[in-house]
């Protein structure tokens, strides 16, 4: 095959399902391409370091097998601390072994594990815009932080703490359906700042802002149905005024995406959102939550290759 793979694997990932089934899983793959190497995470965030090492190892191409949040963290490891790639060409391929799995959603393409190793075996890939987020972690410091799905802020910050905290032994539609409740009851718009392409500030309550590379998130939410990972740009969508009953009397227009016309929703493209709070307002990327606002969102267009 002439490329060097290595899989950056999180066997807790799926409740465990990825660890206990991850033998029978590799020799499907193996029967496709080869030898490959593995890197199994043992603790949060260790696959950025675990895709960084394998990066500048010479790996070409790097799977993260999890979850959205596995996903995150490998995307991480293909930059430096200054933001620039580890190893220029490399390309990310995701095997999607999480609860949620929202990011492959957009591609509408199958994900089992046969149709990787296909993909695999054919080494076709497209361009990938990545987002860069600059914001402050629970700690005060300021920090750096990149994603390819979606970056969040305002109620899916909180949400994302009572979904975290769960087990998600029900899978990610009723783990966030589960954590959102949670979240909602306890949920209370907050006065946001926000400026856009380095225009006005404007200053707005919201209940959630979220600035898509990627079209899903929160367990199949279709929250930005006409963004594209490859053209340069954030679908910024805004709610504002929305409440449990909201999402329990509205959820089909959530999950359809017919919410985009609904009163109380904003939607609007940009390359760079900022934002700032004068309360706590914590950031969910890419299903995690690594801190809150002020935070600053810029989009780096084609910054990775996506095994297509």
């Amino acid at each position: 095959m002439g490329r060097r793979v290595v899989f950056v694997i999180n066997p807790s990932s799926g409740n465990g399902s990825t660890g206990r089934e991850w033998r029978a899983i590799a020799s499907r793959i193996h029967e496709r391409i080869g030898d490959f190497g593995e890197l199994y995470t043992t603790r949060p965030l260790e696959a950025t370091q675990l895709a960084n090492r394998a990066l500048e190892g010479g790996a070409d191409v790097v799977v993260a097998v999890g979850g959205d949040g596995t996903t995150n963290e490998v995307v991480n490891g293909f930059f430096g601390p200054d933001g620039k790639p580890v190893r220029r060409g490399a390309t990310l391929a995701v095997l999607p072994r999480g609860t949620g799995s929202d990011f492959l959603k957009s591609f509408h393409t199958t994900n089992t594990v046969d149709a990787l190793a296909l993909r695999l075996a054919a080494g076709k890939v497209r361009k990938l815009d990545v987002g860069r987020l600059r914001y402050v972690d629970h700690g005060g410091a300021e920090q750096l932080r990149h994603f390819v799905n979606i970056a969040s802020f305002g109620s899916s910050g909180l949400i994302d703490r009572y979904v975290n905290a769960s087990t998600k032994a029900l899978g990610g539609k009723a783990s966030f359906a589960i954590g959102a409740v949670r979240g909602l009851l306890a949920w209370k718009d907050q006065r946001v700042q926000l400026r856009f392409d380095d225009g006005p500030w404007e200053e707005m309550s919201i209940t959630c802002v979220s600035v898509a590379n990627g079209q899903f998130f929160g367990g199949g939410m279709w929250v930005a149905p006409d963004a594209q990972v490859d053209d340069g740009l954030f679908d910024v969508t805004i709610w504002s005024g929305y409440t449990l009953l909201d999402f329990v009397t509205k959820s089909r227009k959530i999950y359809d995406g017919s919410h985009v016309k609904m009163p109380g929703t904003r939607t609007l493209r940009a390359r760079k959102v900022e934002a700032r709070c004068d309360a706590e307002c914590l950031l969910d990327v890419d299903g995690e939550a690594p801190g809150r606002l002020p935070a600053t969102f810029e989009i780096v267009p084609g910054a990775l290759t996506l095994l297509a």
